[in-house]
């Protein structure tokens, strides 16, 4: 006998450890002769990363498609790895040694050193989520595991870098990056993370060179003179001060008319030595707003990301400020020096080399070696003490500096927490406009597919404005680029140092010059390592996993895995990673993978995006805010099959899920529904029967439910084909709550019952059919309860000869609709008097009659043949057909009938009456509140979007309140 109560904590590992010992997820399992393959790689955890929400909604998705295909009989392959995460992991280890009291860096230990310890940590720590994913219940192929710096895959970089460097498509340049002052290193976009904080925005006045003056006017919208002044000089605003030192101009609109008299005119930076101020250009260009602040804006190309467009444009020069920790540099000779070389370039127009202007330090030397919040402090101390501040008047009428306190966004390393620098350093690149150009057409041409469908516009946005992709990290931890330096700086990349030993070798000696014989020599005095020196930088983490639909399986080489299963199917991921993740391995596998016929092949035909997991209220989840929801602690609480099913039924394709502990709760209701179900059935003599054929049943109620179950089966299979798993785990929760248990199971009861042996076997067989087949259909969803049911009900005295996992899917054949028809009218007809009388507050054990108004024959032969049925589940005294409705009843519409409950001598319909009215009331009260917020515009436009987002959701959760106790008010006034 099935225990009373399931146990998911002593359940669930009995059934994992089941399967680990029949390998049931390797490769190729269950696979029947001649079927297609399907294959998901996983998106790769980090190997610091432990199991979140959005980790759980991603491989619960994954999950219930492989398990899906795995039952189809199709070859799966469910490919699992975890990513190296080049900073992440460095910062835990980097973390862990201070911890331990060693107080010891990296630089102390050094890079060898470092990186052992980091693998140390790696085999010791790493990989904690591969088991949160297997007590969720992942059925990748685990076997199989690999990690972006194993052996294989790090030859596969190998193989993708120095060709794209041969090809062209990978360069070392200087550029603009992110640059993160406490890893010290260059950092993705998706590694930073804006946010609004206090700031401030000082103004200030940058004198116009040899004293010159304009007459600056202001003007209205008619264009009469609004504001008029002789000025001798230009007002910007800035937030970073500080960065002033490396202005390289001003820019003006060019339909700026208040500033058309200057452009061309140098002016000065008020900032440093007075006798070696320098002087830079007022320009003209698109970017500046007139209408925003001044209208000016001082470009600073090597410290902002749009100052950069703009420099390059103009060719104006763009100097560096910081060092790698963002002090202000304080390398080379006296800033008398540099400011000179400086102004040369502002008057001559040229622009030197980069290299060139990186050497010039214009840095003043009290400012030198400062923190950049320290400089900022002096330097707008500097400015206002030389009255260069513009100013405003105080409450006093006194003239004070102005500045405005506002807040302003700051960009953060997610990692490290501290404000990241745009910095101006030597970078590896790949060429990712090229390389996009083919994504692009794949996806316009409809050979790799977004799910839903409104995300390649936001593929396409990104894809066809794609900047140089940075590629290059200043860490240890990662893979080092392939790449040498000979002694005049020439670069060698291979494979190999042998290799590119090898190259410069052959470079040096067959070009006459100093380093022929310098070379030579080394050769001759047997110290060819000292010839090259290796570059120290790694490769952006997503470099490796651009790779990972093909690296996986063996490539570079030609491995049976990739011929089987390469394309993948179907990458399952948020939306977050589309540009970082999502599009660079679209771009690597379309140049790398080839069909036999050299065409390009992509690494996946469909892209399904599913959206956040937030908390109940709709809000991000945060360690911020406190409503961080532990995936683990759910499973320990409910399970991992309560938590998969309630991430299934919630993840509607675009919308976020809301993910409320009380939810999981309910679906874990659902599962101990089913438990009991069986239960039910067993202690009523069901048990699987192989010989039972449903085409052979006889009664209606066993061909209804039969008929229900092909239907439920079609929909399922259906909707897990088209990505919407939410209708899939809806329809298994209406089949199997409503349908078998509350319906099936309730009007078998009598057939348990009763006398009549025949029915009872019948009944008894069916049942156990049934439930077999919703074990199988519940399976992708609530693999650990199903599996263990499935176990538990093998036929008398045998046990199953295959685990459920292997389980061929259900396919839908029987269909009955006279008998499906026949007792959905009995539910219909039941369900609309039990919501009749709880509409109306009918006591529960008061009985009323049903008088039946319409009826044709086939309805009042179903009301004889059901009267038993109806009178115990609707609660009927009495059953009756009649022409006219009854006064004072209840009235029910059922096929061509009406259903009539004369319900006046058993409730106080004028009490009841007003009851009602009372709560539409209040319910009118709460919907005119919120729609006089949302129809305010100050409101929508500065409330929180999830505030106002929660306000629009109660409102529609208003609206079916309301239209409830409508259709309440209605049936008490047919009633009165």
């Amino acid at each position: 006998m099935l225990e009373k109560i399931y146990d998911s904590a002593a359940v669930e590992p009995k059934i994992a450890k089941a399967w680990e010992d029949a390998d049931a997820f390797r490769a190729g399992a269950n696979a029947k002769p001649g079927e297609d393959t399907f294959t998901i790689v996983i998106p790769p955890p980090n190997v610091t990363g432990s199991l979140h929400m959005g980790h759980a909604l991603n491989n619960t998705l994954q999950d219930i498609m492989v398990r899906f295909e795995r039952m189809r009989g199709k070859d799966v392959l469910w490919q699992p790895g975890m990513d190296h995460a080049g900073i992440a992991t460095q910062m835990v280890v980097e973390r862990k040694l201070a911890e331990n009291g060693q107080n010891l860096s990296r630089r102390d230990m050094g890079r060898e050193a470092f990186i052992e310890r980091v693998w140390e940590w790696k085999e010791e720590s790493g990989g904690l989520i591969f088991n949160q994913l297997k007590r969720l219940g992942a059925s990748c192929d685990w076997s199989r595991e690999r990690f972006t710096m194993d052996e294989g895959l790090s030859a596969a970089v190998l193989e993708v870098f120095v060709t794209l460097y041969k090809e062209g498509l990978i360069y070392r340049g200087k550029r603009l990056v992110n640059w993160d002052p406490k890893f010290e290193t260059a950092i993705s976009d998706l590694e930073v993370e804006n946010k609004e904080v206090d700031g401030h925005m000082w103004h200030f006045k940058y004198p116009l060179a040899g004293g010159e003056t304009y007459t600056y006017v202001e003007k209205d919208e008619d264009g009469n003179v609004t504001f008029q002044e002789e000025r001798n000089y230009i007002a910007i605003a800035t937030t970073r001060p500080e960065t002033m030192l490396g202005d390289g101009a001003v820019a003006v609109h060019p339909s700026d008319e208040r500033y058309a008299a200057i452009v061309g005119k140098l002016c000065e930076i008020p900032v440093g030595p007075k006798e070696h101020r320098r002087l830079i250009p007022i320009i003209t260009d698109e970017y500046p707003d007139p209408k925003f602040g001044s209208g000016a804006v001082k470009i600073t190309g090597a410290h902002d990301f749009n100052d950069y467009q703009v420099a390059r444009r103009n060719k104006i020069p763009l100097y560096r400020l910081m060092d790698t920790q963002a002090k202000m540099r304080d390398d080379g000779e006296d800033y008398a020096v540099y400011a000179a070389r400086a102004l040369e370039i502002a008057k001559s127009g040229h622009l030197p080399n980069e290299a060139e202007v990186d050497d010039i330090n214009l840095v003043p030397e009290e400012y030198r070696g400062l923190d950049r919040y320290e400089a900022r402090k002096k330097i707008v101390e500097a400015i206002n003490a030389e009255g260069l501040a513009v100013t405003v008047k105080d409450a006093e009428g006194n003239d004070v500096p102005y500045v405005e306190n506002k807040k302003i966004m700051q960009p953060f390393g997610d990692r490290s927490g501290v404000v990241i620098e745009p910095m101006l350093t030597d970078q590896w690149f790949a060429d990712a406009k090229t390389l996009a150009e083919p994504a692009i057409a794949s996806v316009r041409e409809g050979r790799t597919n977004f799910v839903p469908k409104n995300w390649e516009k936001t593929y396409f946005e990104w894809m066809e404005n794609i900047e140089p992709w940075c590629i290059s990290r200043q860490l240890w931890w990662g893979h080092q680029i392939p790449a040498w330096y000979g002694p005049d700086g020439q670069v060698f990349v291979e494979k190999t140092e042998e290799e590119a030993l090898d190259a410069a070798v052959q470079h040096y000696l067959a070009h006459e010059g100093p380093w022929k014989a310098w070379v030579q020599e080394k050769l001759e005095n047997f110290a060819p390592g000292e010839i090259l020196t290796r570059d120290e930088d790694v490769l952006d983490t997503w470099f490796s996993s651009a790779l990972w639909p093909f690296s996986t399986l063996g490539w570079p080489d030609d491995t049976p895995e990739l011929a089987k299963y390469y394309q993948t199917d179907v990458l399952v991921t948020g939306f977050d990673i589309i540009f970082f993740w999502v599009a660079r391995m679209m771009m690597m596998g379309l140049h790398f993978m080839k069909d036999e016929e050299g065409t390009p092949v992509e690494p996946f035909h469909t892209v399904y995006v599913h959206a956040l997991v937030r908390d109940k209220n709709g809000q991000k989840m945060s360690k911020s805010k406190g409503n961080v929801i532990d995936p683990l602690e759910l499973i320990d609480e409910y399970g991992a099959d309560a938590l998969r099913f309630t991430l299934a039924i919630m993840a509607a394709q675009g919308r976020d899920v809301k993910l409320d502990p009380a939810r999981i709760a309910g679906y874990r209701n659902f599962g101990t529904k089913l438990w009991n179900a069986t239960r039910f059935a067993e202690m009523n003599g069901v048990k699987a029967d192989p010989s039972f054929l449903p085409e052979t049943t006889s009664l209606a109620i066993n061909r209804w439910i039969l008929t229900e179950l092909a239907r439920t089966e079609r929909d399922v299979t259906e909707a897990i084909e088209s990505y919407r798993f939410n209708d899939a785990a809806g329809t298994l929760y209406r089949f199997v709550w409503n349908q078998f248990c509350d319906w099936y199971l309730e009007l078998l009861k009598p057939v348990f019952m009763g006398e009549d042996e025949a029915a009872k076997k019948e009944a008894q067989a069916c049942a156990a059919y049934v439930l077999e087949e919703t074990y199988k259909l519940l399976h992708p969803f609530m693999p650990f309860i199903t599996e263990e049911l499935w176990a538990h009900t093998a036929s008398e005295g045998t046990t199953r000869d295959k685990l459920l996992c292997h389980a061929d899917w259900p396919t839908p054949e029987f269909s009955d609709d006279n008998s499906a028809a026949d007792i959905n009218w009995l539910i219909d007809l039941v369900t609309g008097i039990r919501s009749a009388r709880a509409e109306m507050n009918v006591p529960p054990g008061a009985v009323a009659p049903l008088v039946v108004v319409g009826a044709n024959g086939v309805t009042q032969e179903r009301l004889a043949r059901h009267e038993a049925s109806i009178k115990r589940l609707a609660r009927v005294e009495t059953i009756s057909v009649a022409d006219v409705a009854p006064k004072g009843a209840a009235q029910i519409v059922v096929g061509e009938a009406t259903a009539c409950l004369p319900l006046g001598a058993l409730i106080d319909l004028s009490a009841e009456k007003a009851r009602i009215e009372k709560a539409i009331a209040k319910v009118d009260q709460e919907m005119a509140r919120i729609a006089g917020k949302l129809g305010n515009e100050k409101f929508v436009a500065n409330a929180n979007p999830e505030v106002v987002a929660a306000e629009r959701e109660r409102y529609q959760e208003l609206e079916v309140q309301k239209a409830s106790l409508e259709t309440a008010l209605k049936r008490v006034l047919e009633a009165v």
